[in-house]
């Protein structure tokens, strides 16, 4: 029973640890993902460089935008280093 007593605080270490940092960090990467997978042509984003420009073609099986950042200025971008989406277009109905 005496080594049953002496684990439980490294149990509740791990149990906070858990609470506070990994689960959030779990959400943060899903909410990221779903952001990625919804980017589509005309976004405005930032990637994580610090470019702000707008999505003019998405390539599916490449996992690659395009991103204009001036006028006649594209640049081939990974979408997973897109940092934030500031201006989302509406589907076309």
């Amino acid at each position: 029973m005496e080594a049953l007593g002496q684990f439980i605080p490294l149990i509740l270490i791990f149990a906070i640890m858990y609470l506070l940092l990994i689960r959030p960090q779990q959400k943060k990467v899903k909410e990221h993902q779903a952001m990625v997978a919804a980017l589509r042509r005309g976004d405005q984003v930032v990637t994580q460089g610090g470019l702000i420009g707008k999505v003019t073609k998405v390539k599916e099986g490449d996992n690659e935008i395009e991103v204009e950042i001036a006028s006649g200025v594209k640049v081939r971008v990974i979408q997973s280093t897109v940092a934030q989406v500031l201006n989302k277009t509406e589907p076309a109905a």
